[in-house]
Formats: C-alpha cells, structure tokens, sequence
C-alpha cells in the first residue's frame, strides 16, 4: 500500500509518538522513570531536584495507531473485524504487510483495530458469525416472472398475425424488460450496499445480445445466400426467421442465475467468518465460485433442450450456453461491484456480432469481397452460431478468469447482508 513506509518510522511532530513525548517532558519534580503514552520505551529520568529532566529518548511510533488514523472512516463505521480486513484488503494490505504491524495475517490486524476503536461501552462487542440472509418467497417468485412473461408472449406472437402481432410483440418486450428490471434491482442479482455502479452500464450491450440471440444466426444465414428478402415476421418460417427457444432459455435462466448468486454469497460470507487468512479465504472460495458457475451451466443446459422442444425448435447449445454463461459471469461481477470488465468485454462482444452480417453485405460491394471471406469461411464450417458460439465462449473464458482472480477477495463480500 502507498505510504505504509513512513508508518514505520520513528515519531515525528504531529505522530503519536511525537505528541506523547512532549507531554512528557513538561512534567517537573516526577521521581523513577515515566512511560511516555503513544510510544514504546521512551522514558524520562528525573535527577536531583533543581535539575531539568533529561529529554526523552525517541522511541519508534505506534504503527497500528497510524494506520488507524489513516482507514478512521472504516474503523469507525465497521461493524465487525471482518470489515475492517476487507477494506484493508481493498486498500493493497496483505499478509506480508500485516507482518510489519507485527501481525500475521490482515484479520488480526483488524481485531486488533477493531478493538481499539474508542465505543460507548466499556468492551467491544465480541465476534460472532454472521447469520446468513434467508431467501424469501416474493424474491425467489420475482425471479421467475421474466421468463413467465416471455413465455406468455411467445405464445401471444405464435397465435396472432398481421398488426396484432406486432401489438403483442411491443407488450410482451415491455413487459419482460420492465421484470428483468426488477429483478436486476432486487433480491441476489441487485448490486451490494455499498457497491457503486459507476459510468460502466451494460444495459444496452445485453440487450442487444439477446436481440441477436432471437434473429442474428438467421440474418447471418440470410445475408450469406444472398439476403434477406424481407422483415423478420416473428414465425421460424419466415425470410427472417425468429428463433425463440435460445430467447426464451436465456429469460428462464435468470431464475437459476439469482439462486445460484445467492448461494455463492451465503457460502463465502460463511468462509468469511471462519478463515484465518486472505489467501486461505481465496483457496476456499475459488473451488465454490467455480462450482456455483458449473451449477448455472447445468441448470442452462437443462432448459435448453426443453426450450426448444416446447417451441419446435433445434436446440442450440453453443450459443446458448456461451452467451448465458458470459451474462451470468458479468451480472455477479457487477453484484460485487466490479463493473468496468463486464461493461468492456459486453462492448466487444455486442461490436464483433455487429460486425459479422456487417462485413457480409459489405463484400457485395465491387472489390470488396475479401471482407466476407473470414465470415463466411467460419459459417460453412461451423454453421451461422459459431460466430457468436465463438466470440461469447472467449469473452466467458476472460471473464471467468477475471472473476476467479477478484471475487476471491474478502473484500468483494464484505456486504452480503442485502434480502436476498
């Protein structure tokens, strides 16, 4: 951390140390040797009477007082050790620097902060461990409605025609996203107290992914014969067929993405409380993370094909599943409070879908068909879902990494204790 360097050296004017010193000398006539407060073995000797005490010796500052003077706000509102070790953490203090604070490891450093903090009462508290939020009904219902409400508009689409299509089409997008929104402000899936969003938004990226998810294989296998000829009509049968199963999963996904968050932040707050260390809480949070990941990945596969049986549709596993696991990874990267790789990697990936239909009719251009090659080369290969099949599993790839590298820091779940 930047500045833990002046911390250990000897009291300066304006240091405990320092102040500590002065007081001492001030005081005339003492017999034997006085402990100056704020230091450690500074003395004053008084000699005979008549005679000026001699000046104290410098002895080195209180490093844990300093650094308490530096994190006040967060020793201060804490309400807990666990806190203090968190936000300690966050600030770039590891084990290795706890051990200048003659420490071995941040938690006990932050107990002993904690303890020092002045209260009302004449003890602090004792620790104790946190009791985990229980799941409520209305939460765990909200997060089904999405994919309720899209299934109902699905069908709504499939039975009408003409303007009353449309009518439906309109209603039922609005009222998935005014539940997505919901849910994305609620409950497991809405960002921790105290975690700020920032300029980093991905609202308008996954929107647009899931648009593409509904009707950018077949416009990319349109535009590769030669089309389209006409408007996506909202029927599989059309000039531009509109795919609903991988729509429809990746909205029913949302349920298993909200328990799956909660366990995760149930699980850790639980290592939280009973680990020793930062590095023994990340070497048993990151099998969990990756495990709560692989229980969403199940759960997404076994609504894929059940999707698509409803709906009469082939199932679609790649792209189904690289995209869902990509939304899941940067939703809990969000909930945490890391926003700015999720809002990054969603842009890169929404720009490289758009580019892909894009070169395609740009190659039709006189002199211009280099442009379509690499694309068209990748969709007689692996079919129109292997662009984004191929883009979405590398953007989950980084993002996986990234997360297993930031939410195994006890900093990321310090605040758990939102209803979930």
């Amino acid at each position: 951390m930047s500045g833990l360097d002046e911390l250990d050296r000897p009291g300066t004017p304006g240091t405990p140390g320092a102040t500590g010193a002065t007081g001492a000398t001030g005081a005339t006539g003492a017999t034997g040797a006085a402990e100056a407060p704020g230091s450690f073995g500074a003395r004053v000797d008084a000699g005979p009477e008549g005679r000026k005490p001699a000046a104290p010796r410098r002895g080195a500052a209180d490093p844990v007082k300093a650094l308490m003077h530096r994190h006040r706000e967060l020793c201060e509102r804490a309400v807990d050790p666990l806190e203090i070790a968190a936000g300690l953490e966050a600030h770039g203090v590891t084990d290795r620097t706890a051990a200048r604070f003659r420490h071995r490891d941040v938690f006990s450093l932050a107990e002993e902060m904690y303890a020092r903090v002045p209260r009302d009462g004449d003890a602090p508290p004792p620790t104790t461990v946190t009791a985990a939020p229980r799941p409520r009904l209305d939460r765990a219902l909200l997060t089904l409605l999405p994919g309720v409400l899209c299934a109902a508009a699905v069908t709504g689409v499939r039975l009408t025609h003409g303007r009353t299509c449309l009518l439906v089409a309109a209603a039922g997008v609005l009222a998935v996203a005014l539940a997505l929104r919901a849910v994305l402000r609620r409950g497991p899936l809405s960002p921790h107290r105290g975690a700020h969003p920032g300029p980093h938004r991905t609202g308008a990226w996954t929107c647009w992914l899931l648009g593409y998810a509904a009707l950018g294989d077949s416009l990319l296998r349109a535009a590769v014969a030669g089309g389209p000829d006409g408007l996506p009509d909202g029927t599989p049968g059309g000039p531009w067929p509109f795919a609903a199963a991988p729509l429809l999963t990746l909205v029913l996904a949302c349920a298993p993405a909200a328990w799956s968050a909660h366990l995760l932040a149930v699980r850790a707050r639980r290592r939280l409380d009973t680990s020793r260390g930062l590095e023994e809480f990340a070497a048993s949070v990151q099998p969990l993370l990756l495990g709560t990941f692989a229980l969403f990945l199940c759960a997404l596969a076994a609504l894929t094909p059940l999707c698509a049986a409803v709906l009469g549709e082939p199932a679609d596993y790649g792209h189904t599943l690289t995209l869902g696991a990509l939304l899941f990874l940067a939703r809990l990267l969000t909930v945490h409070g890391f926003t700015h790789a999720p809002a990054v990697v969603l842009g890169a990936v929404g720009t490289a879908e758009a580019l892909a239909p894009a070169t395609v009719f740009a190659g039709r251009l006189p002199g211009c068909g280099f442009l379509a090659t690499p694309v068209e080369g990748l969709v007689a290969a692996w079919g129109p879902a292997g662009v984004p099949s191929l883009v979405c599993g590398a953007a989950a790839l980084t993002l996986l990494f990234h997360a297993t590298r930031t939410l195994t820091r006890a900093s990321a779940h310090a605040r758990t204790d939102q209803p979930c």
